[in-house]
């Protein structure tokens, strides 16, 4: 389905908006570990990277729709064994993804480290499961590339483009596409601060035959060299052209700073993934939270044509998310008690 992305059936779920995806960074930097260091005068020679992904001309191997593509990540062991680094979500009905799940890790400058990146069609059957659980087995391959760390970060846009390819094309004397795969990398900078959203939408317009949109909002950054990075997606809401979103939760990290460009762009679902651009926004979080101070909405816009629908930004609030190493250091204690049963009848 175009660029919905979703673990449960339809797509229609929100990816990466809630608090705990914030609090649940995986392969994140070591806190105590950092400022241990840092305390004695070291900074090791190592990055937090995150990195991102997309694809292009994959294989169709449905017969009455496109592929649901999603990546799996592996780190590649010098005796060549593979350990899986983590997954994407799946991309329904595309040939085209952009995923929205992005992979966070270490990057040393002394080692190197090897990525191996597989491409998977998911079977209709298994789209309400997890995608941690997926037997990967069962899932038809659509590809697989290899690379360096290294060489995506020192490219000047710091996005590497691969081919990807099959085992079995290696040895073939003709040539097979089996699409290519785009990855794009950003140093992470350590932020705690987060903000809370939650997007309303008004008067939008009529996509549906026989019934009302079914609009979702897609949120993406621009970074260098104009690539737009979606960051997260709201939740499907049916038969509503002034529908309202549960909140939103963005980290500064996410967007790069609250100066930093944001494309908000609202869709109609459909379930072919051909989804309906009904109107975007470009604003920054300053600019968004300037728009909830005045009230007023932000009308939408496609190419050549201002629209009257409107956004509007009725929460906008920032926290900072304390870590465990905050309160350590501010003071908090932890008592630990045990407790051991003697009595006779602990021993039958």
């Amino acid at each position: 389905m175009g660029n919905c992305c979703s673990d449960v059936a339809g797509g229609r779920a929100a990816i990466g908006t809630t608090a705990g995806d914030l609090r649940n960074q995986p392969d994140s930097a070591n806190d105590a570990v950092d400022y241990f260091l840092r305390s004695r005068g070291h900074r090791g020679l190592f990055s937090q990277i995150e990195l991102s992904f997309s694809a292009s001309g994959l294989r169709d191997k449905d017969v009455l729709s496109k592929s649901d593509p999603m990546l799996v990540l592996y780190a590649k062991g010098k005796n060549g064994a593979l350990e899986e680094l983590g997954r994407t979500e799946v991309v329904l009905n595309s040939l085209d993804p952009t995923w929205i799940t992005k992979h966070t890790l270490i990057y040393h400058f002394e080692v190197v480290q090897v990525l191996v990146f597989r491409v998977y069609d998911v079977d209709t059957q298994f789209h309400n499961v997890d995608v941690k659980m997926l037997k990967l087995e069962e899932q038809q391959f659509l590809g697989e590339a290899t690379c360096a760390l290294s060489e995506i970060i020192t490219r000047f846009d710091q996005s590497l483009t691969l081919d990807l390819h099959r085992d079995d094309s290696i040895t073939s004397t003709h040539s097979q596409n089996y699409g290519k795969l785009l990855v794009h990398s950003e140093e992470s900078v350590s932020s705690k601060t987060a903000i809370e959203m939650m997007f309303r939408c008004s008067d939008l317009e009529y996509r549906d035959l026989f019934s009302r949109s079914d609009p979702f909002l897609l949120i993406s950054k621009v970074v260098e060299g104009g690539i737009q990075i979606p960051i997260c997606k709201t939740e499907v809401i049916k038969n509503d052209l002034n529908p309202m979103w549960k909140p939103v939760f963005l980290n500064i990290q996410q967007v790069g700073g609250k100066d930093s460009p944001m494309i908000i762009e609202c869709y109609n679902f459909n379930s072919n993934g051909k989804h309906d651009l009904m109107g975007k926004v470009k604003r920054s979080l300053v600019e968004l939270e300037k728009i909830h101070s005045s009230g007023q909405g932000e009308k939408l816009f496609l190419p050549n044509k201002v629209l009257n629908s409107q956004l509007f930004v009725d929460k906008f609030t920032e926290t900072v998310q304390f870590t465990f190493l905050d309160y350590v250091a501010g003071g908090f204690e932890l008592n630990f008690m045990v407790a051991v049963d003697f009595t006779g009848s602990s021993f039958q």
